[in-house]
């Protein structure tokens, strides 16, 4: 089977290692107005690019940020982040040490807040 122009080539030794003892020879034909280039891809190469492609993958990923902090949290995310109970969390809403919001019944808190209440009330040792 030719593979037209624009086709996808697939071969399930692309998903792993390179066969031992077996090869898979892809030979590509590019001809540009008057020249004429070939190149020889065996699934060796194929799977040097995909391991320097996942390398590269690896590094960009190990670049960005790992977490994004959501600007509201509701109670039990606030209760396992300050590991108290939830009676513990509903006194520091009541005498005011942890400012909230209230929509229908779900309770909400500021993430930025709750940083700044702990940082407030830090102890210096």
């Amino acid at each position: 089977m030719k593979p037209q122009y624009g086709s996808t080539l697939s071969y399930p030794a692309l998903n792993a290692e390179p066969p031992k003892g077996g090869s898979l020879t892809i030979l590509i034909t590019i001809k540009t107005n008057s020249t004429m280039a070939t190149t020889i891809l065996t699934t060796e190469d194929l799977y040097d690019f995909k391991m320097q492609l996942f390398g590269e993958l690896k590094k960009l990923l190990a670049e960005t940020p790992k977490t994004t902090t959501k600007k509201y949290i509701k109670s039990a995310e606030v209760m396992e982040m300050l590991q108290v109970s939830p009676g513990t969390l509903q006194n520091l809403r009541i005498n005011g040490t942890l400012p909230y919001s209230k929509i229908g019944g779900i309770i909400l808190y500021e993430y930025e807040e709750i940083l700044k209440v702990l940082k407030d009330n830090r102890v210096a040792s």
